[in-house]
């Protein structure tokens, strides 16, 4: 029986060994990935001043983060919920004269100090990639590509790419410009909710076609193209048809041209990353989507307002998706073993255990194999 000082807070788990492994299998898969494609590795701290990290949050503000005082400066600090401001502060100052663009890559914890009902969790591991000094389609290119390869390397398939144009109710109402800041809000409201009559209250029954305007790419684009008449949307709308030629046959890939949530920075392009599967079995999971995997697009870095895309995998979700990585053959060294024999064969990608007492049971501790006059049996 547990004691009540065993149990942890609402939105924390322990992950045990199977779940760690799948976890650490991920991260090491998609950071492989950033990797050979050029993404140099950064580490931001867990804390830091809230003031500096408020400024680079675009809006998103510290509301989420926990804090507390410094006992060395007296000044508030935050608990990051969110590393991507922190990877923008590191090109604005330690990486300011680094050639451009610049790629760094990232993998961390984040957490909250509340969750949503949909995803409860409050701590998470956060795992991405940051290209930096460009805001053109090449680059927007480059990250969902980037993205879909890390999602292949963790062996997830069935993998979606869900479009969004996240300035989209802005850049219409620029051209238009017959509607109050109030309108704007009420129409951005519910176009969110997607609801037709809410909508036409609003004063927004010129943007119901955008509701339509949803589904697999090849359907979508015309019908968005259709709505354009005036060509406001004209740049945006080649540059969508252009990411999407450059994902391919890697994943299927839609459009929801209206879609807001979690893309509070994101200026003209956002995407979400889905999965069907496998499962935690290893076995297809049936086709069914999950839950988001990870969000990405392009916006510009708080305080030095400099160009970048960028996309946020979301690890936990991820490795409950991810097939369990191949069992380690694990030997099981007795009492006076040859540890040059035990040395050659971890490097050779053997796990090893040592005895330690008469009473253990080397296969009840997981050994498939034992070591005997410096060759290896199967259990």
């Amino acid at each position: 029986m547990n004691h009540p000082t065993d149990l942890l807070p609402e939105g924390l788990e322990d992950r045990l060994p199977a779940s760690a492994a799948r976890i650490t299998a991920a991260m090491r898969a998609c950071l492989e990935t950033l990797d050979a494609h050029g993404y140099d590795r950064v580490r931001p701290p867990l804390l830091e001043f809230e003031h500096s990290l408020a400024s680079r949050m675009l809006g998103a503000g510290t509301q989420r983060c926990f804090r507390m005082t410094d006992p060395a400066s007296l000044e508030t600090l935050a608990l990051r919920s969110d590393i991507t401001p922190q990877v923008g502060r590191i090109a604005a100052t330690s990486m300011k004269h680094a050639p451009r663009p610049l790629r760094l890559a990232y993998a961390g914890d984040v957490a909250l100090i509340r969750a949503s009902q949909l995803d409860p969790a409050r701590e998470r591991l956060q795992l991405g990639a940051e290209l930096i000094g460009a805001d053109t389609v090449a680059a927007a290119s480059e990250i969902v590509t980037l993205a879909v390869a890390a999602l292949r390397a963790a062996g997830l398939t069935g993998i979606s790419v869900d479009f969004t144009l996240p300035d989209l109710v802005d850049t219409l109402a620029g051209r238009e410009g017959s509607h109050t800041p109030e309108q704007l809000a009420a129409i951005r409201r519910e176009l969110d909710t997607k609801d037709a009559g809410g909508l036409k209250a609003a004063g927004g029954e010129a943007y119901l076609p955008l509701l339509y305007a949803a589904g697999p790419i090849d359907e979508a684009l015309p019908r968005l193209r259709a709505f354009d008449t005036g060509a406001a949307l004209a740049s945006r709308t080649a540059g969508l048809e252009a990411i999407a030629e450059a994902v391919g046959e890697d994943a299927r890939v839609t459009l929801d041209p209206t879609e807001r949530h979690g893309f509070e920075y994101q200026s003209w392009f956002g995407f979400t990353l889905y999965a069907d599967g496998p499962g935690r079995d290893g076995a297809p999971a049936g086709g069914a989507q999950t839950g988001a995997l990870g969000r990405g697009g392009t916006y510009r870095i708080g305080g030095s307002a400099e160009a970048a895309s960028g996309f946020t995998i979301y690890v936990d979700a991820l490795s409950d998706l991810a097939p369990q990585p191949e069992p380690t053959r694990t030997l099981y060294l007795p009492r006076g073993h040859d540890p040059q024999a035990a040395a050659r064969l971890r490097e050779e990608g053997w796990r090893t255990i040592a005895q330690l007492s008469d009473s253990e049971e080397p296969q009840a501790l997981g050994c498939t194999h034992v070591l005997e006059e410096g060759e290896t049996r199967a259990l």
